[in-house]
């Protein structure tokens, strides 16, 4: 069951995405520095978003592992972007350090906005970047903040709701129709919405699928 009324995915399209996701997933490295990223081997879809999300959920729904993607308060843990791989997949997922901390120092924010952007400008496999929004609070000024970075950095992203279990579905259309009439004046914005829920598995088949899309970019 999908609670995506605008994007349909045909069963091959389904069942591509399930295959993708078959095989086992494993952590390749994290890297603080530009220099240190693995070479190139696939395409890469990233995962971003604010801190507590639900960002480490939603790629451990995906790929299968409860503990493959660890969430840390260490504010050193967030500067971090983490690889993940399938041998003979033909994608690679980044997991990008949150944003949004309260209590974050400006140079710590200034890392973080120097690896990201670097990161987006710079990687030529790097396909779609998943921007995550909590179906609870909606687009908040630190998400603003990101969108306008991937516009500048003319990165094509795409926002997924995480939770959407939490709130009640005549909730969850509006936001999804409030959502989209936001990204409508981003210029990289991807013009569809995927609702998701870690926690009830939905619209997780309908996010692998997307992703097998992308992984054949």
């Amino acid at each position: 069951m999908t609670q995506n009324e605008d994007e349909t995915y045909s069963e091959a399209e389904l069942e591509a995405g399930r295959l993708l996701f078959a095989a086992p997933w494993e952590f390749q490295t994290s890297v603080t520095d530009m220099a240190k990223l693995p070479p190139i081997n696939a395409n890469e879809i990233a995962f971003a978003g604010r801190s507590n999300v639900g960002k480490s959920s939603l790629i451990n729904a995906l790929t299968g592992r409860k503990g493959l993607a660890r969430t840390s308060s260490t504010p050193g843990r967030t500067q971090m972007l983490n690889f993940f791989v399938s041998d003979g997949t033909p994608v690679s997922i980044v997991d990008m350090p949150g944003y949004g901390y309260a209590q974050a120092p400006k140079d710590l924010v200034d890392a973080w906005t120097e690896l990201v952007f670097s990161y987006l400008r710079g990687r030529p496999s790097l396909r779609r970047v998943f921007l995550l929004i909590d179906s609870r609070h909606g687009i908040k000024k630190n998400d603003l903040e990101t969108m306008a970075l991937l516009d500048k950095a003319a990165v094509v992203y795409q926002v997924v709701l995480t939770k959407s279990d939490k709130i009640k579905p005549p909730a969850l259309k509006k936001l999804i129709a409030e959502t989209k009439a936001q990204l409508l004046k981003r210029v990289a914005a991807y013009p569809e919405i995927i609702a998701t829920s870690s926690e009830k598995n939905l619209g997780v088949d309908e996010l692998k699928a997307e992703i097998a899309r992308i992984s054949t970019l």
